[in-house]
This record gives structure tokens, sequence and C-alpha cells, in this order.
């Protein structure tokens, strides 16, 4: 398996959309993401196997030190075979060069094995009000 993982990437939306469907486990959307990465995101990661994508995580920001990842995604037959792992990875390394101190990530309970054990942050106290 060999997989190219690329800082602002360029993709189609039709197949982050499909991505997206495979991996969360819901009907495929029609969301524009290049608009809503165009207008929100500091960048994202594409991860590419022969030609198609397999994975994608996006970052957001504040403007300042503070970087966020947000959607991170692998499609059903790559998960468990460290693409998100990377993912995360490049968007760390997309938001270092880009002078970020901080990356946060929010998760469900049930993934965090993976952003504690694979990916290396740390927990910390945080608050949450649904709207």
């Amino acid at each position: 398996m060999t997989i190219k993982y690329e800082w602002r990437g360029d993709f189609e939306n039709a197949a982050l959309n499909a991505l997206h469907a495979d991996g969360f486990g819901h009907p495929v959307g029609r969301t524009d993401w290049r608009e809503r990465l165009d207008r929100h995101s500091l960048g994202w990661v594409c991860a590419w196997e022969a030609g198609s994508l397999v994975g994608f995580v996006n970052v957001v920001w504040d403007g300042g030190v503070h970087a966020f990842i947000l959607d991170t995604v692998v499609a059903r037959t790559r998960q468990g075979t460290g693409v998100g792992a990377a993912l995360v990875a490049a968007a760390a390394d997309g938001a270092r060069a880009a002078n970020c101190e901080w990356l946060h990530v929010d998760f469900e309970e049930h993934l965090s094995s993976f952003y504690f054990d694979a990916c290396g942050f740390k927990e910390t106290t945080a608050g949450l009000i649904a709207l």
C-alpha cells in the first residue's frame, strides 16, 4: 500500500463527499468542500492511493497560534492501517509550518486510543455547549 499525503491537496467535491459517507457511514452528501475549506481552513491533508482519495483531515484555525482538526476520515478499507495517524501528523506539520503553537481536537470517547495513543495528543480539560 503506497499512500501519498498532500497538504492542501487538490480534490473533487464528489470524491470527498463519497469518502466522508464511506468513512462515517452516512449517505453521500452534496457539500461544497472547496468553498468551505477556502473560506475557513488553514489547510487540509488528502491521502491518495492509486488515484483514489482514501483519507482526509481539515485544519481550521483562529488566525493566530491555535489550529483545530476536524473531519478526520479514512476509507473503511484503510481504517486501522495507520492512514489516520499519518493524516494527523501531516496536519500537525502543516499547522507548525504556519507558526501555530497548538493543535486541538475533540472526539467521541471510542476514538480516545486513536488520538491519544496513535496521534500523541495529551488529555486536557475542555468544555462544550451543544447549540
